[in-house]
């Protein structure tokens, strides 16, 4: 019997194999790298034109000239080689391909570490490197050696105002940074069946923060569900017996709302431990926490006040703005005195649209904290969305409460 990995790959942990890629997809940071080792390679053709996918995201609107050129470059090629193409504002890769697009079972590949994030449709989701996905243009092809898997069991029930971002937390500050390296994490148990798809795409996504290849569920009722609002068929997915080489057991009634203290992720602390801390930035969006159900949990809870400090916010996808916006949730977030930015990674990597200064703090939903990544020499603080509405309308961190 295999795990979810071994299924999908076709071999047992340790094997080195080679399969057809059914999804790749690039942003216009590591697309531009990519288009240049295509180039080096002799640029014979792209293998399935109809696999391929850029999305322009990182950077856009574009910050600079430079960047601008970069991005003119790509696009032309883009759509002069019949690829799917998404232009600034459509979205975060990751998101985008959420939307209808990855299946399970694929094998899905993308030129960025958070591409994990769409395991969460039971799909062997990973990132590679500009060359590695060069080759794939080529070939439609990689190669992979097939990763043992540890288990993440889950039981019991989230309470009070802990939410996916804070079971997410939990787990990378029990497996540590690089506790998971190379392995794929099975989300498994009673509690993982009930779990959202927004709340599955939150816990991937922090798999390679644990060092992971990927992070998995297996597709059921929920993903079909999710899957059919796009039009899209989906075959379930039956957990086999299987051998894991490790097994993490959480109680989701345990979890309390967690904040990952800077320069590392797997560094948390109870909210009301650092209760009080001054913040000059609070930032809502990005792959992990730009969802319409974020945007919407947000504005609950800052509805009819003012945040009392600087509040950016930033839908996943043009779809996610255009719910927002439908349902009036964007304009109880505008209301509250909150900046909206463009769909797509926004401050997140510090290139634009909400970089920090030297000594200030971000409360940030975001998935990395690492020293300077938002700005020289500030302090990143991780959080769920609840916990950076709370701490917005106080202008410092604080303790969130059941809306």
């Amino acid at each position: 019997m295999s795990t979810l990995s071994e299924r999908i790959l076709g071999a047992a942990s340790g094997e080195f194999v080679e399969r057809t890629v059914d999804r790749a997809y690039v942003h216009d940071g590591t697309g531009v790298l990519t288009l240049e080792s295509y180039r080096q390679m002799g640029a014979g053709g792209l293998a399935d034109p109809s696999r391929l996918h850029v999305i322009f995201d990182h950077i856009v609107p574009a910050n600079n000239s430079t960047t601008a050129t970069l991005q003119h470059e790509l696009r032309d090629f883009a759509k002069s080689s019949f690829m799917q193409f998404s232009d600034a504002g459509g979205g975060i890769c990751h998101q985008c391909m959420s939307e209808g697009i990855v299946l399970p079972g694929e094998v899905v590949v993308g030129a960025d570490s958070h591409s994990c994030t769409l395991g969460a449709f039971g799909a062997f989701a990973t990132g590679v490197g500009a060359t590695d996905m060069a080759a794939i243009w080529l070939t439609g092809e990689t190669w992979f050696r097939v990763p043992e898997t540890i288990a993440i069991r889950l039981t019991g029930a989230l309470a009070e105002a802990a939410e996916a971002k804070d079971l997410a937390l939990t787990y990378v500050s029990k497996l540590g940074m690089d506790g998971a390296t190379y392995r794929a994490l099975e989300f498994i148990g009673e509690s993982a069946g009930p779990l959202s798809m927004d709340d599955r795409l939150v816990l991937c996504n922090l798999a390679v923060e644990t060092g992971a290849k990927t992070g998995m569920f297996y597709a059921d009722g929920v993903t079909e569900r999710y899957l059919a609002g796009y039009g899209v068929t989906a075959q379930r997915q039956a957990a086999e017996p299987c051998s894991y080489t490790k097994e993490v057991d959480i109680d989701l009634s345990d979890v309390v709302p967690l904040i990952a203290v800077p320069p590392r992720v797997d560094t948390v602390k109870p909210v009301h431990d650092l209760a009080g801390l001054p913040v000059d930035q609070v930032f809502v969006g990005t792959c992990t926490n730009g969802r319409y159900s974020d945007l919407a949990r947000f504005a609950r809870i800052v509805a009819g006040k003012k945040v009392a400090v600087r509040t950016i916010v930033v839908p996943a996808s043009r779809a996610v703005l255009a719910e927002a916006v439908r349902t009036g949730v964007l304009a109880d977030i505008i209301a509250a005195g909150c900046m909206v930015g463009t769909p797509g990674c926004g401050p997140c990597l510090g290139a634009h649209l909400g970089v920090i200064g030297e000594g200030e703090v971000c409360l940030s939903t975001a998935n990395r904290n690492f020293k300077n990544r938002m700005g020289v020499n500030g302090e990143i603080y991780l959080s769920s969305v609840a916990t950076a509405a709370a701490s917005a309308l106080e202008g410092e961190i604080t303790e969130p409460v059941v809306p």
